[in-house]
C-alpha cells in the first residue's frame, strides 16, 4: 500500500476557522471551530451543582451555557472528594495550596449515589466531555486532565499509563522507567502514542508545559466565582495538529497571516526533524488571490460530498438519514451492473465501493453514535467476511473509538462510533437566482419585455449613465443575432448603447445589470432596489 500524503488546509475568517484535512488530495475531515465558542470538548470550569437526579443517579451543572451540563455517576473521578476538598479550600482564599497540601479523602465507589458526593449549590470542578447535541446540554466529567503532544497529566495518583498502541515490550519498559523518574508528585501520567523513542528531554518539557496550564488554572480558580471558565483545552486548529501531526504531512496551509504564525511556533515547541516529526518547514502562508479552498480543490469536494444522496462512481450511490438517535446509510447500486459478472461478484464489488466511502464520510461528517448500513445482499459467507475485513481496514485510520459488527441475516452492518461534537451538517443547497426559492418564475416569453421594462427605468430615472447587462450565451446569442439585432434596435429607440456581456455560469432566464463601475444594480420586481425603496417611502411621506 502506497504511503498516504497528509496536508492541513486552513482558511480564517472573521468569526470562525475552517480546517480541511486532505489525504493523497482527498478531503477526509473538515472541522469548523466558532471564534467566539465557550463550550468545546476539554474546556474546564469552576462550576455550581444545581439539582441532583436521584433517578437518573446524576447531577446538572451550571456552567453558563444555555441548557446545564450533565453529570452522571460515572463520570465521577476516583478521587473527586479530595478535589473537591482542595477546590474549597482554593476558593476559600488559603494561600500555599496545594495538591500534597489536602488530606486525601475516601475513593468514590462505582456502586454509589451520587446524592452522597454532590450536594445543591456546592461549586465543583469540571471538564467537558461531550459538546452541546441537539437538546442536551454538555456532557462533563470531574476526572481532571492537560493534554500535551506525548503525555496527559491527571491530578491525584501515582500511576505511570502507556498507550496499548505501544506494542515493544522494550519499548514500554524504556518509557514507565524514563516517566516514573520525572513524573511530578500527586500526578498519574499517561503517555501517548506519539511518544514512542521520545528522550527524557522531551518528555519532561511537555510534562511541563502541561503543569504550567495546572498552575494557571489554580490562580484562576482562587479569584473566580461560579460559573466561570478557568481552563481552555488548545483551539481546533492546534488540537489537531497535536494529535495527527507525523512525518507523513506533506505541507500546512493557511491563509491568515496571525493563525499562520501561531501555528509555526506551536510546532516550533516541540518538532524536531532529527527524530522524523514534521518540522516548521511544512507551515506554508497563502497568498494567492484565489481561495484557498478552491484552489486546493476543497470547495468543489464538499459541494460532492455532503447533502442526503453522495454519488460515488459508476453510478453507485449512498443515501444518509441523519436521526438524533442514530444514522442510517443504504447503498444503491445504481446502474453499476457488468454484464460479465454474476449477481453476487456485483454485489460485492458495489459494497466494495460503497463501504470506502461510508468510512470517509464517517470521519467527515463526524457521525457519531449508532450508525447502521444497509449493504447489497450477498449470499456467500466469504463475501460477506470479506466485505466486514475491508470496513475493520478502513476504519484503522479514524481516530474515534468505534466498534464493528460483523453482517446480519438481513445484510445490515451495526457501527458504533465515538460522539463527542455534533454532527457536521453543511447545506450545500443554494437558493435559485431565478425564481427566489419560490420555485415559480415569469414565462420565458416575456424575457425581452422585463429588460425593457429595466432600462426605460433606469433610463427615465437617468440613474446610470452606462447600462451593461450580464445574460447566458443563449440568451446573448438572442439578442445579438442578425443585422438589426434586439441590440441595435433598443439603440435606435433609446440613443443609447446597451452593453452585453455573457456569463456561461449564469442560469437561462438569469441577468444581472451593472453601472458605469462595473457594480451590479441589486434588482427587486424588476426595479433597482434602492430606487424601489426610496419610492416606497416618499410614498409613505405623502400620505
Amino acid at each position: 500500500m502506497s504511503e498516504i500524503t497528509k496536508e492541513l488546509v486552513i482558511t480564517s475568517h472573521p468569526d470562525e476557522v475552517q480546517i480541511a484535512l486532505l489525504e493523497n488530495k482527498r478531503l477526509m475531515e473538515i472541522h469548523q471551530e466558532k471564534i467566539t465558542e465557550q463550550f468545546c470538548v476539554g474546556n474546564i470550569f469552576l462550576g455550581k451543582v444545581r439539582k441532583i437526579m436521584p433517578g437518573l443517579n446524576a447531577a446538572f451543572i451550571n456552567i453558563g451555557s444555555d441548557k446545564d451540563a450533565f453529570l452522571h455517576y460515572l463520570d465521577l473521578g476516583p478521587d473527586t472528594l479530595t478535589m473537591s476538598e482542595f477546590v474549597k479550600r482554593v476558593t476559600s482564599g488559603q494561600k500555599r495550596c496545594s495538591l500534597g497540601s489536602v488530606e486525601r479523602q475516601p475513593q468514590v465507589s462505582r456502586n454509589g449515589k451520587i446524592s452522597e458526593i454532590l450536594s445543591p449549590g456546592q461549586q465543583i470542578l469540571v471538564q467537558i466531555a461531550k459538546e452541546s447535541i441537539s437538546t442536551k446540554g454538555p456532557r462533563v466529567t470531574t476526572e481532571i486532565s492537560f493534554a500535551g503532544r506525548y503525555t496527559v497529566i491527571t491530578p491525584y495518583g501515582e500511576k505511570v499509563f502507556i498507550s496499548q498502541k505501544i506494542k515493544g515490550a522494550v519499548e514500554r519498559k524504556r518509557l514507565r522507567q524514563v516517566v516514573s523518574g520525572i513524573k511530578p508528585r500527586n500526578f498519574s501520567v499517561i503517555v501517548r502514542t506519539v511518544a514512542q523513542n521520545k528522550t527524557a528531554e522531551e518528555l519532561e518539557k511537555d510534562i511541563n508545559q502541561q503543569l504550567e496550564r495546572w498552575n494557571a488554572m489554580v490562580q484562576k480558580v482562587a479569584v473566580s466565582q461560579p460559573p466561570t471558565k478557568v481552563a481552555s483545552e488548545l483551539d481546533r486548529t492546534s488540537s489537531l495538529i497535536r494529535d495527527v501531526l507525523n512525518d507523513s504531512f506533506h505541507a500546512i496551509y493557511v491563509d491568515n497571516k496571525e493563525l499562520f504564525s501561531e501555528i509555526k511556533n506551536y510546532i516550533k515547541s516541540f518538532s524536531d526533524k532529527q527524530d522524523g516529526t514534521a518540522g516548521v518547514d511544512i507551515v506554508k502562508y497563502y497568498k494567492e488571490n484565489t481561495p484557498i479552498f478552491e484552489h486546493f480543490n476543497v470547495a468543489k469536494q464538499i459541494k460532492g460530498s455532503f447533502g442526503k444522496i453522495v454519488t460515488i462512481k459508476n453510478g453507485i450511490y449512498l443515501v444518509i438519514e441523519q436521526t438524533e438517535a442514530l444514522c442510517v446509510i443504504d447503498v444503491n447500486s445504481g446502474n453499476r451492473v457488468k454484464s460479465s459478472n454474476t449477481q453476487e461478484e456485483n454485489a460485492l464489488q458495489v459494497n466494495m465501493a460503497a463501504a470506502e466511502e461510508i468510512a470517509r464520510q464517517m470521519r467527515l461528517r463526524d457521525i457519531g453514535g449508532i450508525v447502521v448500513i444497509d449493504f447489497i445482499d450477498m449470499n456467500t459467507a466469504a463475501n460477506r467476511m470479506a466485505l466486514y475485513k475491508q470496513m475493520c481496514e478502513l476504519m484503522n485510520g479514524d481516530r474515534a473509538r468505534h466498534t464493528i459488527l460483523q453482517l446480519s441475516k438481513f445484510g445490515l452492518m451495526q457501527i458504533t462510533r465515538q460522539r463527542v461534537r455534533p454532527v457536521t451538517n453543511i447545506d450545500i443547497l443554494e437558493q435559485c437566482p431565478v425564481c427566489y426559492g419560490t420555485g415559480k418564475i415569469k414565462p420565458a416569453i416575456l424575457i425581452e419585455e422585463n429588460l425593457v421594462n429595466i432600462i426605460e427605468f433606469l433610463l427615465q430615472k437617468q440613474i446610470e449613465s452606462k447600462i451593461t447587462i450580464e445574460v447566458h450565451p443563449i440568451l446573448y446569442a438572442y439578442l445579438t443575432k442578425g443585422l438589426i439585432s434586439k441590440q441595435m434596435k433598443w439603440f435606435f429607440h433609446y440613443k443609447k448603447w446597451i452593453h452585453l456581456k455573457q456569463n456561461p455560469e449564469s442560469h437561462l432566464l438569469q441577468y444581472k445589470f451593472f453601472n458605469k463601475d462595473n457594480e451590479e444594480i441589486v434588482l427587486w420586481d424588476n426595479q433597482p432596489k434602492s430606487a424601489a425603496s426610496s419610492d416606497r417611502s416618499s410614498n409613505k411621506k405623502q400620505a
